[in-house]
C-alpha cells in the first residue's frame, strides 16, 4: 500500500521523481566518504528496501512497536469494542493521531512550510492513522492476537521512507510521497474503506474472546 500510494503520488507530480536515489547518495557519502552507493541499481535497492520492511524491520521496530501495540490493541481496543467493531476502529484511529499532534508541530512527517502548518499536517495524520488503524485493527481482531499488529507496524515504520530516497525538489509533505501524505495515502485509504463497507470484516468478537486478544 505504501509504494502503491508512492506510485500514485509521482505519477500525479511526475516532477517530483528521480530514479537515481540522491538523497540516499549525499547522506550515505558524507557518513562514508565513498560513492559505493552509485553502483546500486535504483529498482534493486527499492527491491532490498522493501525486503529490509518485510523481513528485518519486524524484528528491528517490532521491540519499539510491541509497547505501543500492547497500549492500543491489546488493552485500549477490548475495551472499546462495546460500542461496536467500526465505532472503536474510527475512535481508536483519532486517538493515535491527536496522540502523534506534538511531534507533528515540531515538524515530524511534514515539516514546517506547508499551507496551514502546524494545523492541517496534524489533521493529515488523524487520516493516517484512522485508516492505518483500520487495518492493524482488522489484523487484530481476526487473528485474536495483538503479534499480527506490532508486525504490521513495525513494518510500515520500515517502510514509510522508501519513497523519499527517490525525490527530488521539494515536494509537499503534507500530500506526498510517504504514506502520510493525503495523496500518498490513496491506497491505504481504498484498503481501509473497503473494510470498513464490509459487513464481517470489523465485527466485533464475543465477549469471551477478549481476553485472547
Amino acid at each position: 500500500m505504501t509504494i502503491l500510494g508512492a506510485a500514485i503520488f509521482f505519477a500525479i507530480f511526475p516532477q517530483y521523481f528521480d530514479l537515481s536515489p540522491k538523497l540516499l547518495m549525499n547522506l550515505t557519502n558524507q557518513a562514508l566518504q565513498t560513492n559505493w552507493i552509485k553502483t546500486f541499481n535504483p529498482l534493486m535497492l527499492a527491491l532490498l528496501g522493501t525486503l529490509e520492511a518485510i523481513a528485518i524491520s519486524p524484528f528491528i521496530n517490532g521491540s519499539f512497536a510491541f509497547g505501543e501495540e500492547f497500549g492500543w490493541r491489546a488493552y485500549l481496543l477490548p475495551k472499546l469494542l462495546p460500542l461496536g467493531g467500526r465505532k472503536a476502529i474510527l475512535i481508536m484511529g483519532i486517538i493515535l493521531g491527536v496522540w502523534h499532534w506534538p511531534v507533528i508541530a515540531m515538524g515530524h512527517n511534514y515539516g514546517f512550510y506547508y499551507p496551514g502548518a502546524p494545523w492541517t499536517g496534524m489533521l493529515a495524520m488523524v487520516w493516517f492513522t484512522v485508516i492505518v488503524e483500520t487495518f492493524l485493527g482488522w489484523v487484530t481482531l481476526r487473528s485474536r492476537s495483538v503479534w499480527p499488529a506490532v508486525i504490521g507496524h513495525a513494518a510500515i515504520n520500515g517502510i514509510s521512507g522508501l519513497p523519499l530516497l527517490f525525490v527530488q525538489a521539494q515536494p509537499n509533505l503534507l500530500l506526498g510521497p510517504a504514506p502520510t501524505g493525503l495523496i500518498a495515502s490513496l491506497a491505504w485509504t481504498i484498503l481501509a474503506l473497503g473494510l470498513f463497507l464490509s459487513p464481517k470484516a470489523l465485527a466485533a468478537p464475543s465477549e469471551k474472546d477478549f481476553e485472547k486478544i
